[in-house]
């Protein structure tokens, strides 16, 4: 099956969020692919910028660039396991289900974890994922691993 663009990875620096980035990297080694890693962020979520002062509130330019700071260190060690992968890393002011829905426009394949950093915890899928499901331009991909409590055995 031919694909066009990149593998798309919605990233929210949850566990959930670094093993779905891990099983996109391994796809994309082995289908030759390039990943493109997203990051959504608002004012509310963003880290503070090292320019932030008591009475300065730095430009937005600054806030993207400390969502960035962090993005680079979630990913960077999921990147240096498979060096030969072409990783490109976004991040995009906006509400996180509609970032990665406007990412999987001009993408092969987009890929999340079943729930990220907020939530309810019992929820078989998170918010961002079950709009993804819905609204993506591509297949989507739910990547869930042992930790994930949709997972877990119902208890008897």
């Amino acid at each position: 099956m031919p694909f066009s663009g990149p593998i798309v990875v919605g990233h929210d620096g949850s566990d959930f969020a670094d093993h779905a980035f891990r099983w996109a990297l391994k796809l994309a080694q082995r289908a030759h692919m390039p990943v493109t890693v997203v990051r959504a962020w608002t004012m509310r979520t963003a880290p503070r910028p090292k320019t932030q002062e008591f009475g300065y509130v730095p430009p937005a330019s600054d806030y993207a660039e400390a969502v960035r700071e962090r993005l680079e260190e979630s990913t960077r060690a999921a990147m240096a396991e498979f060096p030969d992968v072409d990783v490109t890393l976004k991040v995009e002011r906006g509400q996180p289900a509609t970032v990665v829905v406007e990412a999987s426009r001009d993408a092969a394949l987009l890929v999340v974890g079943p729930r990220g950093l907020g939530g309810f915890k019992g929820l078989m899928l998170g918010s961002v994922s079950e709009h993804a499901v819905g609204a993506a331009s591509c297949p989507v991909v739910v990547v869930r691993d042992a930790g994930d409590p949709a997972q877990a055995e119902p208890e008897a």
